[in-house]
């Protein structure tokens, strides 16, 4: 999907208030078509001085940070540090709700941008975060419930479901082509004619240039593009022959390695959500 039609998402004023008496200011925002088509031209790449961590619990949305792209499922939320340029896009109705943390409490979290899994836990922590907001003080029960939150963020698992972007133009080329048709087929060689180098440079490069191997940058890609299919509502089936799958278990496989769930789990609880 061209990220070109992608609804983006505005800077908000919550990230650049500092404030250590206020260590997590929760934001809840229900992202719709209508509302989307409002905003689709006032979102541009920010940074803030608090970090963020930007979670729908229903909604698949599209982050950039710096030279990466993270799909993010509603099993799922981006971190992104303090003074992180970074920009997100939605492809539907997404229901975001968001914690900016102030500098004063981001130590142990990660340095970059990350995506965490969110357990059944920490979902229903962050829920309770946007039903107190900022109505809490020091020592009292809003703020036990946000530090609450901050250890449950620092033991949160990582999982690796960015696409890394390059600089070179040749890697590039290809990459961009990718991201316009997930789905196509064409192995490393064929690319390295297209774009004039040799098939054993071009998978150097590619390595070099995002730390994976085309195969491996391919098999995300195609793992973004079965998230956003699915949030579509179009059957597993469906989208695991369509993304080039020779058998559907092949295709289950990977996603329950990628996600710790099948695509009929995700699906499901995409609909309870």
């Amino acid at each position: 999907m061209s990220i070109a039609k992608l609804t983006r998402m505005a800077p908000v004023t919550q990230g650049y208030r500092l404030d250590a008496d206020l260590p997590i200011i929760p934001l809840a925002v229900e992202v719709g078509p209508r509302r989307a088509a409002a905003r689709v031209d006032h979102g541009a790449p920010h940074a803030h001085p608090r970090g963020q961590l930007i979670y729908a619990s229903h909604g698949v949305m599209r982050v950039i940070c710096g030279r990466d792209i993270w799909v993010v499922p509603p099993e799922q939320a981006v971190w992104v540090p303090p003074g992180q340029e970074h920009v997100v896009y939605f492809s539907g109705e997404v229901a975001l709700r968001t914690l900016f943390v102030d500098p004063s409490a981001v130590h142990g979290l990660p340095a970059q941008c990350t995506v965490l899994k969110v357990s059944p836990l920490l979902r229903e922590l962050v829920n309770k975060a946007m039903s107190v907001g900022e109505g809490y003080g020091p020592e009292g029960a809003g703020w036990r419930l946000m530090q609450v939150i901050l250890d449950e963020l620092r033991e949160a698992e990582v999982t690796p479901l960015h696409l890394p972007m390059a600089r070179d133009p040749r890697v590039m080329r290809v990459i961009e082509a990718l991201l316009a048709e997930p789905a196509t087929s064409h192995g490393l060689d064929w690319w390295a004619a297209q774009t004039g180098a040799s098939g054993r440079n071009l998978a150097r490069l590619f390595v070099a240039e995002t730390g994976l191997t085309f195969g491996a940058w391919r098999k995300r890609l195609l793992l973004q593009e079965a998230i956003r299919r699915l949030d579509q509502g179009q059957p597993v089936t469906s989208v695991a022959f369509d993304l080039g799958y020779r058998s559907l278990s092949a295709f289950i496989e990977m996603f329950r390695k990628a996600l710790g769930a099948s695509p009929g789990q995700y699906t499901r609880r995409r609909g309870a959500g």
